[in-house]
């Protein structure tokens, strides 16, 4: 079996709970969503085996691992991968835009942290994970505030962040202010790297 992957490198988290933290990041490919302000690429641009991103990853000598994309839940192979992680001592996070829950891919349950990042854009697409360690909602869009109070009755977590929508480099502060301002106990979470200049 094979991993389709966008990339692999080592950087430092720039969002959320674990802001700082050195990490491989490894970008799976694909995504069940097509949100209009998204500016990752997720077409696969090489495919790898288990033991070829095993050796990818330790060559990058950091021992935390977020699995990221596009949607890591809709990958083949995650249980093997994440079972193959944590036999090695890795810190392991996810982050999911929470489409897919723990029945749909059990071996959410094994990993350190998930971070959903649910979207407003989803529509008619249901949010099927109810715990996470942290959400970040973007403020994409007029019913923010609306969606992020129905999120936190869906997903119990420990934190709660809105984050500004970057559209092509213009990022939206006014909007995830006016959010934060209705929002109470929700914080603020900023896409470190985009502002420092780090990957």
């Amino acid at each position: 079996m094979k991993y389709r992957l966008v990339e692999i490198f080592a950087s430092l988290q720039g969002e959320g709970r674990n802001s700082g933290r050195q990490c491989v990041f490894v970008r799976l490919a694909g995504c069940n969503l097509k949100c209009p302000w998204c500016d990752t690429d997720i077409a696969p641009r090489f495919s790898i085996s288990l033991e070829e991103l095993l050796s990818e990853i330790e060559s990058l000598r950091h021992k935390s691992v977020v699995l990221t994309g596009g949607e890591p839940t809709m990958a083949e192979g995650m249980a093997e991968l994440v079972a193959a992680l944590k036999e090695r001592g890795y810190w392991i996070a996810v982050e999911t835009n929470a489409t897919c829950g723990f029945d749909d891919a059990p071996w959410l349950e094994f990993v350190d942290y998930i971070a959903a990042s649910p979207k407003a854009e989803l529509g008619t697409v249901p949010i099927k994970l109810d715990r996470a360690d942290e959400v970040r909602v973007v403020a994409s869009m007029p019913k923010t505030v609306d969606f992020c109070r129905k999120v936190r009755k869906m997903i119990v977590a420990t934190d709660y962040y809105v984050s500004p929508c970057d559209r092509g480099g213009a990022i939206d502060w006014a909007a995830a202010k006016d959010a934060l301002k209705e929002l109470g106990d929700w914080s603020l979470s900023v896409q470190l790297h985009k502002i420092l200049g780090f990957r």
